[in-house]
C-alpha cells in the first residue's frame, strides 16, 4: 500500500509539473497577441484622435463667420493639422483660422503654410 501511495503521489507531481509547463506556454503563446492587440488599440486611438481634430476643426471653421471654412482643407497627422487653401485668404482670415485649430482639444501644432494670402 505504500509503494501505491507513493507512486500515486510521484505521479501527481509529474501531471502537476507538465501541466504547469504546459500552461507557461500557452500563456506565452497568447499574450503576445494580447501585446499586439494593445498596440493596434492606441494606433486606432490615434486614428480617431486625428479623424476627430480634423472634423472639429473644419465644423469651427465653417460656422466662423468672415472665414471661408468650406474653401479650407484640414488634415492632421499624429495632432498636427494642416491648413490649405485654394482660394486666397486675408491675413487675419489666417490668423484666426489658425487661432481656431489651436483651440482644440489634442492638437499639438497647425501649419498654415498651405493657405493662399492675398
Amino acid at each position: 500500500m505504500k509503494k501505491f501511495a507513493i507512486a500515486a503521489a510521484t505521479a501527481t507531481a509529474l501531471t502537476l509539473t507538465m501541466a504547469n509547463a504546459a500552461f507557461a506556454q500557452t500563456t506565452q503563446a497568447t499574450q503576445a497577441p494580447m501585446m499586439l492587440a494593445a498596440g493596434e488599440v492606441t494606433e486606432a486611438k490615434e486614428d480617431v484622435s486625428d479623424t476627430w481634430i480634423t472634423t472639429k476643426v473644419k465644423a469651427d471653421l465653417v460656422t466662423e463667420k468672415g472665414i471661408p471654412g468650406t474653401d479650407i482643407k484640414v488634415e492632421t497627422n499624429k495632432g498636427v493639422v494642416s491648413l490649405s487653401s485654394t482660394v486666397e485668404v486675408t491675413d487675419a482670415q489666417k490668423t484666426t483660422a489658425v487661432a481656431i485649430a489651436k483651440k482644440i482639444k489634442g492638437v499639438k501644432a497647425v501649419s498654415a503654410d498651405g493657405l493662399k494670402s492675398e
